[in-house]
Protein backbone atom coordinates (compact mmCIF):
# COMPACT_ATOMS: atom_id res chain seq x y z
CA UNK A 1 0.00 0.00 0.00
CA UNK A 2 1.19 3.49 -0.56
CA UNK A 3 0.36 6.02 1.86
CA UNK A 4 1.37 9.93 2.12
CA UNK A 5 1.14 11.80 5.65
CA UNK A 6 0.28 15.33 5.78
CA UNK A 7 -0.11 17.79 8.42
CA UNK A 8 3.06 17.06 10.95
CA UNK A 9 6.00 19.10 10.87
CA UNK A 10 8.10 16.30 9.66
CA UNK A 11 10.75 13.86 10.09
CA UNK A 12 12.61 13.00 12.38
CA UNK A 13 10.35 14.05 15.03
CA UNK A 14 12.45 16.99 17.28
CA UNK A 15 9.71 17.84 19.35
CA UNK A 16 5.49 17.88 19.06
CA UNK A 17 3.11 15.02 19.90
CA UNK A 18 1.86 14.81 16.43
CA UNK A 19 5.85 14.35 14.63
CA UNK A 20 5.80 11.41 17.74
CA UNK A 21 2.79 10.18 16.29
CA UNK A 22 3.53 9.99 12.95
CA UNK A 23 6.81 8.86 13.29
CA UNK A 24 5.71 5.82 14.95
CA UNK A 25 2.95 4.65 12.70
CA UNK A 26 4.99 5.55 9.35
CA UNK A 27 8.12 3.46 11.07
CA UNK A 28 5.68 0.27 11.49
CA UNK A 29 3.85 0.42 8.39
CA UNK A 30 7.35 0.34 6.39
CA UNK A 31 8.57 -2.21 8.16
CA UNK A 32 5.01 -4.41 7.66
CA UNK A 33 6.11 -3.30 3.76
CA UNK A 34 4.37 -0.37 2.52
CA UNK A 35 5.50 2.26 0.72
CA UNK A 36 5.15 5.30 2.76
CA UNK A 37 6.02 9.05 2.29
CA UNK A 38 5.98 11.74 5.27
CA UNK A 39 5.69 15.50 4.04
CA UNK A 40 8.49 17.82 6.03
CA UNK A 41 8.25 21.51 6.76
CA UNK A 42 12.13 23.24 5.43
CA UNK A 43 12.64 24.84 8.70
CA UNK A 44 12.08 21.80 10.88
CA UNK A 45 13.88 18.70 9.17
CA UNK A 46 17.77 19.45 8.26
CA UNK A 47 18.59 20.08 4.62
CA UNK A 48 19.18 16.60 2.70
CA UNK A 49 16.79 14.36 4.56
CA UNK A 50 15.76 11.87 2.30
CA UNK A 51 14.43 8.93 4.07
CA UNK A 52 13.91 8.03 7.88
CA UNK A 53 13.74 4.54 9.65
CA UNK A 54 12.79 3.60 5.65
CA UNK A 55 10.40 5.93 5.35
CA UNK A 56 10.58 8.69 2.31
CA UNK A 57 11.03 12.48 3.59
CA UNK A 58 9.78 14.93 1.10
CA UNK A 59 10.81 18.49 1.95
CA UNK A 60 8.54 21.14 1.17
CA UNK A 61 8.79 25.07 1.72
CA UNK A 62 6.04 26.48 3.57
CA UNK A 63 5.70 30.29 4.98
CA UNK A 64 6.85 29.81 8.31
CA UNK A 65 5.19 32.29 10.29
CA UNK A 66 2.81 31.78 13.36
CA UNK A 67 -0.58 31.71 10.79
CA UNK A 68 0.83 30.60 7.77
CA UNK A 69 3.43 27.85 8.08
CA UNK A 70 0.74 24.62 8.63
CA UNK A 71 -1.48 25.81 5.70
CA UNK A 72 0.76 26.76 3.14
CA UNK A 73 2.92 23.31 3.52
CA UNK A 74 -0.33 21.51 3.59
CA UNK A 75 -1.32 23.42 0.24
CA UNK A 76 1.86 22.87 -1.14
CA UNK A 77 2.18 19.28 -0.12
CA UNK A 78 -1.40 18.24 -0.97
CA UNK A 79 -0.29 19.73 -4.60
CA UNK A 80 2.32 17.29 -4.66
CA UNK A 81 0.03 14.00 -3.64
CA UNK A 82 -2.81 15.12 -5.97
CA UNK A 83 -0.54 15.21 -8.77
CA UNK A 84 3.00 13.64 -8.36
CA UNK A 85 3.27 11.17 -5.94
CA UNK A 86 -1.05 10.04 -5.82
CA UNK A 87 -1.22 7.59 -2.95
CA UNK A 88 -3.58 4.54 -1.94
CA UNK A 89 -4.24 6.42 1.41
CA UNK A 90 -3.61 10.18 2.30
CA UNK A 91 -3.54 10.52 6.22
CA UNK A 92 -4.19 14.12 7.33
CA UNK A 93 -3.69 14.95 10.91
CA UNK A 94 -4.66 17.90 12.86
CA UNK A 95 -7.62 20.12 12.48
CA UNK A 96 -5.78 22.79 10.44
CA UNK A 97 -4.92 20.76 7.47
CA UNK A 98 -8.15 18.56 7.78
CA UNK A 99 -9.91 21.98 6.18
CA UNK A 100 -8.10 20.53 3.12
CA UNK A 101 -9.32 17.24 3.29
CA UNK A 102 -12.66 17.81 0.68
CA UNK A 103 -10.14 18.70 -2.21
CA UNK A 104 -8.90 15.32 -2.93
CA UNK A 105 -11.83 13.73 -2.26
CA UNK A 106 -13.01 15.71 -5.73
CA UNK A 107 -9.76 15.87 -7.53
CA UNK A 108 -9.09 12.11 -6.60
CA UNK A 109 -12.05 10.09 -5.73
CA UNK A 110 -10.28 6.44 -6.09
CA UNK A 111 -7.89 8.11 -2.82
CA UNK A 112 -8.55 7.42 0.63
CA UNK A 113 -8.47 10.15 2.47
CA UNK A 114 -7.92 9.32 6.44
CA UNK A 115 -8.11 12.27 9.00
CA UNK A 116 -6.46 12.05 12.43
CA UNK A 117 -7.74 14.71 15.08
CA UNK A 118 -5.19 14.92 18.17
CA UNK A 119 -6.60 17.88 20.08
CA UNK A 120 -9.07 21.00 19.46
CA UNK A 121 -6.39 23.28 18.13
CA UNK A 122 -9.24 26.27 18.53
CA UNK A 123 -8.80 26.21 22.47
CA UNK A 124 -5.10 26.95 22.55
CA UNK A 125 -4.42 30.40 24.43
CA UNK A 126 -1.95 31.60 21.03
CA UNK A 127 -5.42 31.79 18.51
CA UNK A 128 -7.27 34.79 18.05
CA UNK A 129 -10.76 34.73 16.48
CA UNK A 130 -10.08 34.51 12.90
CA UNK A 131 -8.00 31.53 12.77
CA UNK A 132 -10.67 29.74 15.62
CA UNK A 133 -13.01 30.27 13.32
CA UNK A 134 -10.60 28.51 10.51
CA UNK A 135 -9.83 25.60 13.17
CA UNK A 136 -13.84 24.94 13.69
CA UNK A 137 -13.95 24.77 9.94
CA UNK A 138 -11.10 22.75 10.23
CA UNK A 139 -13.40 20.11 12.38
CA UNK A 140 -16.23 20.23 10.20
CA UNK A 141 -13.97 19.05 7.31
CA UNK A 142 -12.37 16.50 9.55
CA UNK A 143 -15.84 15.35 10.53
CA UNK A 144 -17.37 15.21 6.70
CA UNK A 145 -14.52 15.30 3.96
CA UNK A 146 -12.67 12.20 4.11
CA UNK A 147 -13.62 8.28 4.42
CA UNK A 148 -12.89 7.97 8.24
CA UNK A 149 -12.03 10.08 11.33
CA UNK A 150 -9.91 8.92 13.98
CA UNK A 151 -9.62 10.89 17.60
CA UNK A 152 -6.83 10.04 20.14
CA UNK A 153 -9.04 10.20 22.69
CA UNK A 154 -12.43 9.10 24.25
CA UNK A 155 -13.30 12.71 25.23
CA UNK A 156 -12.68 13.85 21.49
CA UNK A 157 -15.46 10.78 20.67
CA UNK A 158 -17.60 12.21 22.30
CA UNK A 159 -17.40 15.74 21.33
CA UNK A 160 -17.84 14.92 17.41
CA UNK A 161 -20.36 12.21 18.23
CA UNK A 162 -22.23 15.22 20.14
CA UNK A 163 -21.64 18.05 18.00
CA UNK A 164 -21.02 17.25 14.21
CA UNK A 165 -22.59 13.36 14.72
CA UNK A 166 -20.06 11.47 13.37
CA UNK A 167 -19.04 8.21 14.42
CA UNK A 168 -15.06 8.76 15.08
CA UNK A 169 -12.41 5.79 15.32
CA UNK A 170 -10.70 5.84 18.77
CA UNK A 171 -7.15 5.54 18.60
CA UNK A 172 -4.96 6.78 21.17
CA UNK A 173 -1.52 7.79 21.06
CA UNK A 174 0.85 5.31 22.75
CA UNK A 175 4.48 4.74 23.89
CA UNK A 176 6.60 1.59 23.62
CA UNK A 177 7.87 0.76 27.22
CA UNK A 178 11.70 1.34 27.81
CA UNK A 179 14.19 0.36 30.18
CA UNK A 180 16.93 2.82 30.59
CA UNK A 181 20.29 3.02 32.21
CA UNK A 182 20.96 6.34 34.48
CA UNK A 183 24.06 7.99 33.28
CA UNK A 184 25.19 11.00 35.28
CA UNK A 185 27.41 11.79 32.73
CA UNK A 186 24.66 12.57 30.25
CA UNK A 187 22.99 14.61 33.30
CA UNK A 188 25.61 16.85 35.09
CA UNK A 189 26.06 19.01 32.10
CA UNK A 190 22.16 19.84 32.70
CA UNK A 191 22.85 21.03 35.73
CA UNK A 192 20.78 17.60 37.09
CA UNK A 193 21.77 14.46 39.08
CA UNK A 194 19.91 11.05 39.24
CA UNK A 195 16.87 10.81 41.06
CA UNK A 196 17.57 14.31 42.37
CA UNK A 197 15.19 16.49 40.26
CA UNK A 198 11.18 16.06 39.45
CA UNK A 199 10.37 17.04 35.27
CA UNK A 200 8.46 18.81 33.34
CA UNK A 201 9.03 17.91 29.28
CA UNK A 202 6.87 19.81 26.87
CA UNK A 203 6.59 22.56 24.30
CA UNK A 204 7.22 25.96 26.39
CA UNK A 205 3.77 27.55 25.23
CA UNK A 206 1.40 28.74 27.66
CA UNK A 207 -1.47 26.49 27.53
CA UNK A 208 1.15 23.72 28.90
CA UNK A 209 1.33 25.92 32.11
CA UNK A 210 5.07 25.73 33.02
CA UNK A 211 4.83 28.91 34.78
CA UNK A 212 1.78 27.21 37.04
CA UNK A 213 4.44 24.69 37.59
CA UNK A 214 7.50 27.07 38.77
CA UNK A 215 4.55 28.82 40.87
CA UNK A 216 3.58 25.64 42.88
CA UNK A 217 7.39 24.82 42.83
CA UNK A 218 8.64 28.07 44.44
CA UNK A 219 5.36 27.78 46.84
CA UNK A 220 6.16 24.28 47.93
CA UNK A 221 9.65 24.98 48.44
CA UNK A 222 9.10 27.37 51.41
CA UNK A 223 6.19 25.31 53.05
CA UNK A 224 8.68 21.94 53.02
CA UNK A 225 12.03 23.64 52.65
CA UNK A 226 13.19 19.79 54.56
CA UNK A 227 11.87 17.50 51.48
CA UNK A 228 12.91 20.36 48.71
CA UNK A 229 16.46 20.38 49.87
CA UNK A 230 18.67 19.43 47.05
CA UNK A 231 15.68 18.69 44.78
CA UNK A 232 15.55 20.45 41.64
CA UNK A 233 12.91 21.03 39.14
CA UNK A 234 14.41 20.88 35.06
CA UNK A 235 11.74 21.81 32.40
CA UNK A 236 13.14 20.26 29.36
CA UNK A 237 11.67 21.84 26.27
CA UNK A 238 12.14 24.95 24.08
CA UNK A 239 9.64 28.01 22.48
CA UNK A 240 7.87 27.44 19.49
CA UNK A 241 7.50 30.76 18.45
CA UNK A 242 6.43 31.70 22.07
CA UNK A 243 9.99 33.87 22.84
CA UNK A 244 8.68 36.04 25.17
CA UNK A 245 6.61 33.59 27.20
CA UNK A 246 10.00 31.71 27.82
CA UNK A 247 11.45 34.85 29.05
CA UNK A 248 8.30 35.06 31.52
CA UNK A 249 9.42 31.64 32.42
CA UNK A 250 13.20 32.80 33.09
CA UNK A 251 11.93 35.85 34.75
CA UNK A 252 9.62 33.85 37.43
CA UNK A 253 12.33 31.29 38.22
CA UNK A 254 15.17 33.96 38.34
CA UNK A 255 17.44 33.37 41.75
CA UNK A 256 15.75 30.03 42.32
CA UNK A 257 19.10 27.65 41.72
CA UNK A 258 16.68 24.61 41.92
CA UNK A 259 15.04 25.22 38.64
CA UNK A 260 16.84 24.13 35.61
CA UNK A 261 15.97 24.85 32.21
CA UNK A 262 17.38 22.49 30.11
CA UNK A 263 16.06 23.60 26.39
CA UNK A 264 14.92 20.98 23.98
CA UNK A 265 16.75 17.53 23.85
CA UNK A 266 16.11 14.33 22.64
CA UNK A 267 17.93 10.99 21.93
CA UNK A 268 20.13 9.24 24.33
CA UNK A 269 19.86 12.64 26.50
CA UNK A 270 16.23 12.53 26.96
CA UNK A 271 16.35 8.96 27.69
CA UNK A 272 18.22 9.93 30.65
CA UNK A 273 16.32 12.77 31.62
CA UNK A 274 13.42 10.23 31.89
CA UNK A 275 14.92 7.52 33.49
CA UNK A 276 16.81 9.65 36.11
CA UNK A 277 13.73 11.71 37.66
CA UNK A 278 12.23 11.25 40.63
CA UNK A 279 8.55 11.87 38.94
CA UNK A 280 7.31 14.01 35.73
CA UNK A 281 4.26 16.89 35.73
CA UNK A 282 2.42 17.66 33.08
CA UNK A 283 0.06 20.73 34.28
CA UNK A 284 -1.40 21.94 30.36
CA UNK A 285 -4.99 23.31 30.51
CA UNK A 286 -5.45 21.46 26.84
CA UNK A 287 -4.45 18.39 25.51
CA UNK A 288 -5.39 16.16 22.86
CA UNK A 289 -3.68 12.76 24.03
CA UNK A 290 -0.37 13.66 25.82
CA UNK A 291 2.51 11.80 24.65
CA UNK A 292 5.05 13.47 27.04
CA UNK A 293 2.68 11.82 29.88
CA UNK A 294 2.97 8.39 28.27
CA UNK A 295 6.72 8.13 27.79
CA UNK A 296 7.15 9.10 31.59
CA UNK A 297 4.58 6.58 32.49
CA UNK A 298 6.76 4.18 29.95
CA UNK A 299 9.75 4.53 31.78
CA UNK A 300 7.68 3.62 34.90
CA UNK A 301 7.73 7.36 36.52
CA UNK A 302 4.80 8.65 38.21
CA UNK A 303 2.82 11.36 37.36
CA UNK A 304 1.29 14.79 38.37
CA UNK A 305 -1.33 16.09 35.55
CA UNK A 306 -4.36 18.93 35.30
CA UNK A 307 -7.63 17.03 35.67
CA UNK A 308 -8.55 17.73 32.11
CA UNK A 309 -10.47 14.67 30.35
CA UNK A 310 -7.14 14.00 28.05
CA UNK A 311 -5.00 13.62 31.58
CA UNK A 312 -7.78 11.43 33.26
CA UNK A 313 -7.81 9.20 30.03
CA UNK A 314 -4.25 8.70 30.25
CA UNK A 315 -3.35 8.10 33.70
CA UNK A 316 -6.65 6.02 34.98
CA UNK A 317 -5.69 5.59 38.59
CA UNK A 318 -1.87 5.11 37.80
CA UNK A 319 -1.31 8.41 38.85
CA UNK A 320 -1.86 11.64 40.79
CA UNK A 321 -4.39 14.72 39.42
CA UNK A 322 -4.73 18.18 40.80
CA UNK A 323 -7.64 20.97 39.97
CA UNK A 324 -6.22 22.48 36.34
CA UNK A 325 -5.23 26.00 37.19
CA UNK A 326 -4.62 25.45 40.64
CA UNK A 327 -1.49 26.53 42.14
CA UNK A 328 -2.13 24.89 45.85
CA UNK A 329 -3.31 21.86 44.44
CA UNK A 330 -0.49 21.46 42.51
CA UNK A 331 1.77 22.39 45.78
CA UNK A 332 -0.38 20.29 47.74
CA UNK A 333 0.53 17.07 45.26
CA UNK A 334 4.66 17.92 44.62
CA UNK A 335 4.51 17.63 48.65
CA UNK A 336 2.64 14.44 48.26
CA UNK A 337 4.67 12.30 45.78
CA UNK A 338 8.62 14.25 47.36
CA UNK A 339 7.59 13.28 50.75
CA UNK A 340 6.51 9.25 49.97
CA UNK A 341 8.83 8.34 47.45
CA UNK A 342 7.99 4.76 47.83
CA UNK A 343 4.04 6.07 46.91
CA UNK A 344 5.90 7.44 44.13
CA UNK A 345 7.80 4.23 43.02
CA UNK A 346 4.49 2.10 43.40
CA UNK A 347 2.94 4.76 41.25
CA UNK A 348 5.69 4.69 38.53
CA UNK A 349 5.35 0.75 38.47
CA UNK A 350 1.76 0.44 38.14
CA UNK A 351 1.84 2.99 34.97
CA UNK A 352 4.71 0.94 33.13
CA UNK A 353 1.85 -1.58 33.43
CA UNK A 354 -0.76 0.30 32.27
CA UNK A 355 1.26 1.57 29.20
CA UNK A 356 1.82 -2.26 28.01
CA UNK A 357 -1.51 -3.44 28.08
CA UNK A 358 -3.16 -0.61 26.97
CA UNK A 359 -1.03 1.93 24.77
CA UNK A 360 1.62 0.42 22.93
CA UNK A 361 2.86 1.15 19.49
CA UNK A 362 2.56 -1.95 17.98
CA UNK A 363 -1.33 -2.48 18.53
CA UNK A 364 -1.81 1.24 17.92
CA UNK A 365 -0.49 0.83 14.48
CA UNK A 366 -2.31 -2.57 13.64
CA UNK A 367 -5.67 -0.44 14.62
CA UNK A 368 -4.96 2.16 12.60
CA UNK A 369 -3.34 -0.48 9.58
CA UNK A 370 -6.90 -1.45 10.14
CA UNK A 371 -8.73 1.29 9.39
CA UNK A 372 -6.90 1.77 6.16
CA UNK A 373 -7.65 -1.19 4.75
CA UNK A 374 -11.69 -1.59 5.65
CA UNK A 375 -11.56 1.92 4.06
CA UNK A 376 -10.17 0.79 1.17
CA UNK A 377 -12.49 -1.98 0.62
CA UNK A 378 -15.19 -0.32 1.17
CA UNK A 379 -13.78 2.27 -1.37
CA UNK A 380 -13.00 -0.12 -4.22
CA UNK A 381 -16.29 -2.05 -3.41
CA UNK A 382 -18.17 1.47 -4.14
CA UNK A 383 -16.44 2.10 -7.28
CA UNK A 384 -16.64 -1.36 -8.36
CA UNK A 385 -20.46 -0.84 -8.00
CA UNK A 386 -20.93 2.30 -10.00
Amino acid sequence: MKIAFIGQKGLPNHFGGVETHVAELATRFVNDGHDVTVYARYWYTPKGTKTYNGIKILRIPSISTKHLDTITHSVLSLCHVLFISRPDVLHIHAVGPALLAWIPKILCPHMTVIVTVHGLDRLQTKWGWIARIMLRLGEYSAAHAGDALIVVSRSLASYFSRVYKKQAFFIPNGMTPRHTAVDNAVLRPLGVSAFEYVMLVSRLVPQKNAHLLIDAWKKAQVIRPDIFNGVKLAIVGGEAKTKSYVRLLKRLAHGDTSIVFTGFQSGEVLNALYGGCLFAVHPSSHEGFPISVLEAMGYGKAVIVSDIPAHMEVIGDCGLSFKKGSVDDLTAKLIELLEDKMFAASLGHAARIRIENEFHWDSIARETLAVYEERNALREGVLAVE
